[in-house]
C-alpha cells in the first residue's frame, strides 16, 4: 500500500505557489489533495518521484514533509512539532501556561450566572463556562434555558471581561451562537455527530471537543479531523472521563489519554475534573494530576449555590473551594516551569 507524503507550507506561500504544486502533480498523473490548517497549507501526495523533481520547476519549498500513516493526518504532532495555540478571547491555550475555564454547568438564572461569573473572574479564571443547551440522559431533566440563557452569558462577559464557551448541540444553532460566544463546546454525547462537527469547524471559532465516554484516544483524534478539515485549527481536545467498571466515581479520568494526545497531536489538551470525578472533593487532586500530566487547560464546574443547582450540582465547587483549587494549582504549575493564565479580577 502506498504511503502518502504530507507537504506542509507556511503562510508565506502564495496562491500561485500552491497552484503550481497542484498542477505539477496533476501533470504527472498523480493529483494531490489540498488542505488548510489555519494559515498553513498541507498537500497530501502519493508520488515521491514528483516531489523529488519539483525543484526543477523552482516551486516554493515546503517547510517540512511528513509521512501520512493514518486517517487523521491533520492533527498529527509532526505537522506542528511546536504545537498549536488556540486563541480564546485574550487567553491563549497551548502556549505553555495553564488556563482554567470555570463556571456553572448550566445557566439557570441571571443571579446565579452573574454571581458565579464574578467569583471565577476574581479568582483568576481565564474563561467562563455555562451551558444554555443541556443534552440530558432523561428528557424530563432540565434541558437548559436555551436562547434565553445566551443573553445572560453575554451579560456575564460584559461584567467580567471573561471569554465565554458554551455547548452546541445542533448544527442549526452554530451561526447564532457564534455571534455571541467566544468558543463552542462539543459535548461527549455529540463527539461523533459529524454534521455538528463540520458546522462547528466552519464557524471558525475555537472548539472544545470533549471525548465521548465510550470512545478511544484515536477515535477522538478522528473526530477532531472533521473540524480540521474545515480549515479550523482552533481545536482543544478535552478528556472528561470514560465509563469503566469502577463505580466509585462518576467516570474514570484517563490521564493516559492526556499523555498520549500530547505525544501524538499538535492540538492543546484540556481536562474536565468535575464531570470525571463527579464530586467536589476529587476536583483538586484530579486537577493537579492533569497539570502534571501535561494538560494545557482545565474546565471546572463552579456554582454559588450548588444545592439549588438544576444540573450537576453534586460535582460543583463552592466559591471558597474554587479559590482553594486555584491556590493549589499555582505552585504546581510553577514547579513545572509554567504560569497560570487568567484574569486579575473583576473588571
Amino acid at each position: 500500500m502506498t504511503t502518502d507524503t504530507l507537504l506542509v507550507f507556511d503562510e508565506s506561500i502564495t496562491r500561485a505557489g500552491v497552484e503550481g504544486w497542484i498542477q505539477h502533480f496533476e501533470a504527472g498523473g498523480s493529483p494531490a489533495e489540498l488542505y488548510r490548517l489555519g494559515e498553513s497549507h498541507v498537500l497530501s501526495a502519493s508520488d515521491t518521484e514528483l516531489i523529488d523533481t519539483a525543484y526543477l520547476l523552482d516551486l516554493p519549498a515546503p517547510t517540512h514533509m511528513v509521512a501520512r500513516h493514518n486517517e487523521a493526518p491533520l492533527g498529527r504532532k509532526e505537522l506542528r512539532p511546536s504545537g498549536t495555540q488556540v486563541s480564546f478571547g485574550p487567553t491563549t491555550i497551548g502556549d505553555g501556561s495553564v488556563a482554567v475555564i470555570a463556571g456553572p454547568c448550566a445557566v439557570e438564572s441571571r443571579e446565579q450566572t452573574l454571581a458565579t461569573a464574578a467569583v471565577v473572574a476574581a479568582e483568576g479564571a481565564a474563561g467562563l463556562r455555562g451551558g444554555v443547551f443541556k443534552p440530558r440522559t432523561s428528557p424530563h431533566s432540565f434541558q437548559g434555558l436555551q436562547w434565553d440563557g445566551l443573553d445572560l452569558l453575554a451579560e456575564a462577559r460584559e461584567l467580567t471581561g471573561l471569554p465565554v464557551v458554551t455547548e452546541v448541540i445542533d448544527p442549526e444553532h452554530v451561526k447564532r451562537l457564534s455571534g455571541v460566544v467566544d468558543a463552542l463546546q462539543i459535548g461527549a454525547r455529540n463527539m461523533q455527530n459529524f454534521a455538528l462537527l463540520t458546522a462547528a469547524g466552519q464557524s471558525g471559532l475555537p472548539v472544545v471537543l470533549k471525548r465521548g465516554f465510550g470512545c478511544t484516544v484515536e477515535e477522538t483524534l478522528a473526530a477532531a479531523e472533521y473540524l480540521l478539515l474545515e480549515g479550523n485549527d482552533q481545536v482543544v481536545l478535552c478528556e472528561r472521563g470514560i465509563r469503566t467498571f469502577e463505580p466509585s466515581a462518576r467516570f474514570t479520568l484517563d490521564l493516559t489519554a492526556v499523555a498520549l494526545w500530547k505525544q501524538r497531536t499538535h492540538l492543546p489538551v484540556m481536562v474536565d475534573p468535575s464531570h470525571s470525578g463527579g464530586h467536589p472533593d476529587l476536583v483538586a487532586p484530579l486537577s493537579l494530576a492533569a497539570i502534571a500530566a501535561g494538560a494545557d487547560a482545565l474546565i471546572i464546574d463552579v456554582h454559588v449555590a450548588p444545592e439549588q443547582a438544576l444540573c450537576d450540582g453534586k460535582q460543583a465547587l463552592l466559591p471558597y473551594e474554587f479559590a482553594d483549587v486555584m491556590a493549589r494549582l499555582t505552585p504546581v504549575a510553577a514547579a513545572l516551569g509554567r504560569t497560570m493564565s487568567g484574569a486579575p479580577g473583576v473588571h
